[in-house]
Formats: structure tokens, sequence, C-alpha cells
């Protein structure tokens, strides 16, 4: 009986998602206005062969790999010393670290155009120092899509990793300093792999993120560092080629389902290891 009632509080839910997101979801990728599925994969199959867009998908998955290696390099530490934190300031320091999740893309990405522009705060810091002559040009490249996505993501990563480190037992800690281990090797043996799985989860956002993000992209790498959110705004709007647009949302939600696919079997077997 509460497994039937259970599955009738659920049915709104499913239907709304059926309704709202799934049957749409189908038809954008399958069905956009007078396009045949044929259409669509004959398209496929070229952009899947061809330089050009074979060079936007490999920069879409190279940069959002650097973008979540970057985001659990730094997010993990912040997370491990907030979670093991006796401070009273523990929680403000918490909501500080997470705070930018409250602010606009727009507004964050905005302020990296004003760091990295020509006459940007950047530029004129290195000429400043004496390490150019002129400042040097930071905005539309691979760089800049890096720094901005990493901002962007980074409280996620660190809120992710944060619930992970605060399930791990700090008595476990106190147990292998009693036992000889110092703090690195206790924070290697002990809190990583037990925080693992949370920093799966944390990697699976950030990825899922990166190369489906599309203001920070935008804006910050132009018309010259194409990804595949911008090419599908391209295709979609500019050139209206439906059959490109559904193949680029096509690759978008295969790499999507990938990443989560692979997190959730490492996952499964870090749990049963």
């Amino acid at each position: 009986m509460l497994s039937r009632r259970t599955g009738l509080l659920a049915l709104p839910g499913l239907a709304l998602l059926l309704v709202g997101f799934l049957i749409p979801s189908v038809a954008m990728l399958f069905a956009p206005p007078g396009v045949s599925a044929l259409d669509i994969f004959e398209r496929l199959g070229r952009m899947l062969t061809d330089p050009y867009d074979l060079a936007i998908i490999g920069r879409t998955v190279g940069l959002g790999l650097i973008v979540t290696i970057v985001c659990i390099v730094l997010g993990f530490p912040i997370a491990y010393l907030l979670a093991r934190s006796t401070s009273r300031w523990a929680g403000v320091l918490l909501a500080l670290a997470i705070f930018p999740l409250l602010l606009s893309n727009v507004v964050r990405t905005f302020g990296w155009l004003v760091l990295l522009g020509s006459n940007g705060a950047v530029g004129q810091l290195l000429v400043g120092l004496g390490l150019v002559e002129k400042a040097p040009q930071l905005l539309y490249t691979e760089l800049a899509i890096v720094l901005g996505l990493t901002q962007l993501f980074l409280p996620l990563a660190v809120i992710s990793c944060y619930s992970a480190v605060a399930q791990v037992d700090p008595g476990l800690d106190d147990a292998a300093r009693g036992l000889g281990a110092g703090r690195t090797r206790t924070f290697w043996g002990i809190v990583v792999p037990l925080s693992a799985p949370g920093m799966v989860v944390a990697a699976t956002l950030v990825f899922a993120g990166s190369v489906t993000a599309y203001t920070t992209p935008y804006l910050l790498g132009g018309s010259s560092q194409r990804m595949l959110s911008t090419q599908l705004y391209s295709y979609s709007s500019v050139s209206i080629d439906w059959a490109a647009a559904s193949a680029t949302a096509i690759i978008m939600t295969v790499l999507v389902f990938a990443v989560s696919g692979l997190s959730a079997v490492v996952g499964r077997r870090g749990a049963t290891s």
C-alpha cells in the first residue's frame, strides 16, 4: 500500500516531466520544423567526419575536462577545510563560497570582460610589472573560456564536495592519526577515498554544465573559439539550419549522458570497493 501511494504521489511530477521536458526534447532533436530524421542523421554523419566540426567537438570536450579538473582540484580542498572547520564562521564562509550561484551568469561573465580586455586590469598589471611591453589579447581565447567557466562552476563543485566530506566521520581522522598516520596520509588515505562518490558527482555536474554552457563561451570566446553551444545557437538563429542544429543538440546530449553513465559506473564501483 505504501509503495502504491508513493507511486501515486510521483505521478504529477512524472507527467510534468514527460510533457514539459521529454516530449519537447525529442521533438527538438528528431522533429524540428521541415526536417526529417533522415536529414538529421545525414547531417550528423557529416559533422562527425568534417574537420571543422570535429575541432569544435574536440574543443568543447577538452575545455570541459580542463574546467572539471580545475574545479575539483580547487574545490575539494576548500570543501574539506570548511567541512572540518570548528570555527563559528564556518557557515558564513560556506555561504560566501556558494554565493556566486545566486548571481546571474551574465553578471559574472561581464567581470571577466572587464578584467581580460585589452585595456583591462590584467593586461595593465602585466604591463606595469614589466612582464610584457603591450597588453596581450586575453579575450576570445580558450584561456578566457576556462577562467569564466571555472568561476561559474567552482561553487557547484565546492558544495557537492562539501556534502561528501561532511558525511565522513571526523573520528576516522582521529583514529588514523592515533595509529601514526600524519595529516597528509590521513587526507589521501581516508578522506579522499570516502569522499570519492561526491567528487564524481561534482565532476559530472561541472562537465555537463561546461559542455552545454552558452553565455560564457559566447561572451569570452567569441566567434573565434566556437563551442557546441555557440554553434547550436548559430545554426538555429543565424543560418536557420535545423538539421545541423538538431545534430549538434544530439552530440551534446550524447556527451552528457555518456559522462553521466560513466560517473554512475565509477560511483557504484567506489561504493562497493
